[in-house]
Formats: C-alpha cells, sequence, structure tokens
C-alpha cells in the first residue's frame, strides 16, 4: 500500500468520525485495518519505513532522465568520447546532467561500455629519479613506436616528443628505420621551433636513446637524460599512454602504404591530439588550452556551472560539495610516492 493510499484511508475515516456518523473502531473493522495501525499512522506519518520498502530518493533521476542521457551518451557527438570526456565538454558548454560516474552507470544499464587492459609487472626494483615541470618545456620525454606497412616485416618508425608539463607533442618525425642519428636530427628541429631546449629529457633504454650522436647533442646544450628500466613500461608512462591514444583512435590504418601517408596521418592526429583531444590527466582540457594557460578560465566555468546546478537540485548533492576543478602546479613523473585513489 502507497503512502498515498494510507492518507486516503485516514482522511476518510476522519471525515465520517469527526462528524460522528460511525466510530473509528466500527470503520476500522469494515476496512480490515487495526485501530492500532492507525493510531501509528497519525502518529508517525504514512510513509513505510520498512527495511527494502519503496521509498522516493530526491537525487534519484527518473528513468525518462535517463534515458535522455543514454541518448546524449550515444549521439554522433559525443558516441567516440568516454564518459570523463563527454561530462567535461557538457560542462565546457554550460550544460550539466549529472556526474560523469552517473554516465558510467547509466551505459552499463545498457551494456554500452567496455574495458580492457594488458598489464605487466616490471621486474626491476631501482626506480628512475623523480622530474617535475611546473612550466612548459622544461621536462621532455620521448619514445618510439613502430607503424605497420603494407609489407609483412617492414616499419615505419614515428619518433615523439611530448611535453610533461602539459602532454603536448611538441615534436616528431617518421623514418624507415631506427637511429640515434635521427632522433638527434628530431631534437635540434624540436628545440629550435621551441626557442628553448628542456632541462631533462626522459626515456627507456633502447639503443637509438642512448646512442653516441644524440647523447653529444645532450652534453652540447646541457640536457640531462633520465632512463627508464630494462622492460619496464610504466616508468614513461605518458608516452605509452600517447601511443595507446594513437592506435585506439578511430580511422587509425591498419597499416601504411608509404612514408607519405604514415607523414601526413600522423600530422592530422597531432593536430587532432594537441588541440581537440581532451586529456584525462589534464581534467579534460586539451593539451594546447594548457599550455597557453586557457585551462584557469574553463576551469573557473565550470565549478560556476556546478554550483549552478546544485543551486537548482539540491536533493541531488545532498550533504555533498559540488566538485571543483584545481588547477594543477606541478606535474610529476616517477613520482617517490604514488597516491592511493
Amino acid at each position: 500500500m502507497s503512502s498515498g493510499d494510507k492518507q486516503d484511508i485516514l482522511d476518510f475515516i476522519d471525515f465520517y468520525v469527526v462528524l460522528g456518523i460511525v466510530q473509528q473502531k466500527t470503520l476500522c473493522k469494515y476496512l480490515g485495518i487495526s485501530v492500532r495501525t492507525i493510531q501509528r499512522w497519525r502518529k508517525n506519518g504514512t510513509t513505510d519505513k520498512r527495511k527494502g520498502s519503496e521509498r522516493k530518493i530526491p537525487r534519484k533521476l527518473s528513468p525518462e532522465e535517463r534515458l535522455k542521457i543514454y541518448q546524449e551518451l550515444c549521439s554522433a557527438e559525443y558516441k567516440d568520447m568516454n564518459p570523463h570526456e563527454i561530462y567535461n565538454s557538457l560542462l565546457d558548454k554550460g550544460i550539466y546532467l549529472a556526474s560523469s560516474r552517473t554516465f558510467y552507470r547509466i551505459l552499463h544499464e545498457y551494456k554500452s561500455i567496455y574495458h580492457r587492459t594488458e598489464d605487466r609487472k616490471g621486474n626491476s626494483k631501482y626506480k628512475p629519479d623523480e622530474l617535475k615541470a611546473t612550466a612548459p618545456n622544461q621536462v621532455w620525454m620521448w619514445d618510439i613506436t613502430w607503424l605497420k606497412t603494407d609489407v609483412r616485416g617492414i616499419y615505419y618508425y614515428a619518433y615523439v616528443i611530448e611535453d610533461l608539463y602539459d602532454r603536448s607533442i611538441v615534436g616528431w618525425m617518421i623514418f624507415d628505420n631506427e637511429s640515434d642519428a635521427h632522433a638527434a636530427e628530431l631534437f635540434e628541429a624540436t628545440c629550435i621551433k621551441e626557442n628553448c631546449h628542456p632541462d631533462y629529457v626522459h626515456s627507456d633504454n633502447g639503443e637509438p636513446m642512448k646512442g653516441i650522436t644524440l647523447c653529444a647533442f645532450y652534453y652540447r646544450l646541457g640536457i640531462i637524460p633520465s632512463f627508464s628500466r630494462p622492460r619496464v613500461s610504466d616508468d614513461n608512462p605518458y608516452i605509452e599512454s600517447f601511443f595507446k591514444t594513437t592506435k585506439y583512435k578511430a580511422g587509425y590504418p591498419k597499416c601504411f602504404h608509404s612514408l607519405k601517408e604514415s607523414r601526413d596521418w600522423f600530422s592530422n592526429f597531432i593536430d587532432w591530439y594537441n588541440n581537440e583531444h581532451r586529456h584525462s590527466s589534464l581534467q579534460y582540457v586539451t593539451p594546447m588550452e594548457k599550455r597557453k594557460g586557457k585551462h584557469f578560465a574553463i576551469f573557473k566555468n565550470r565549478n560556476s556551472v556546478l554550483e549552478k546546478a546544485k543551486a537548482e537540485h539540491p536533493e541531488r548533492w545532498g550533504s555533498r560539495a559540488a566538485k571543483q576543478y584545481v588547477v594543477k602546479t606541478v606535474e610529476i613523473l616517477n613520482p617517490h610516492e604514488r597516491k592511493i585513489a
């Protein structure tokens, strides 16, 4: 019996009892309800407080609202984004539908989200030194990834440099072989383009990373090299994450037919990555937005949208504070102490 039905019964009994037409005891007997139950409803209210009873939760979204959110998540604009990217994109437009965690729950209900991972523990016990960046061009990270060609066993090699501070790709080149001379060429061209050089460069232990030509270039400019442990990709996680983003991007070719084709595709991809891709570790702003300092205004706007949404529907937050976007002043590579979420 719903709370409304109980209230109707109470009103019915009170009407006849007040008029003196029928006694309450007689009415209760006729309705099949004990007098004690009526007394309890009057004293404690008609809400069913038993464990497992149906309750109205103020912050809970209605089925219609959940369907609307699901349709938005699956729209042409957002179908290739994860819930965190969609959430922050909507905030930038001044729209708040629900939290990013609620987006995940709704997608899970509709069986529309999957996760896959291939994690492997490293086997060396000595970590590289912690590196910190408080501004662009202080710490660069770089690596090489293989690009399949249409000939089995033959690859092109993409050399990529990423800035720790804003995760932007500051330099890249593609060659048909691995060589420290190519790496030195890339670094020289990137330093000229940026009109500066980094204090530190982190990479893995590959032969091109420790070649004489590249090391001589480091020495000439006073750049301090840093290296990962052997076979431990977690020591250079950001560049590895970039390569995964590259090869999981919708439209990534199964193979490249020429160097020109690979360079053209990579050029378009880097432009998208730097200027359009909302980076999770940057709180879903693009690398260029952080590099140019635009993230201060973006975070301020998002915080304003969230506070407004909470003011309009306080029951959805309860006693919780609205999420606040806080600007990080320092980015750390290989921190000595990892934070536990």
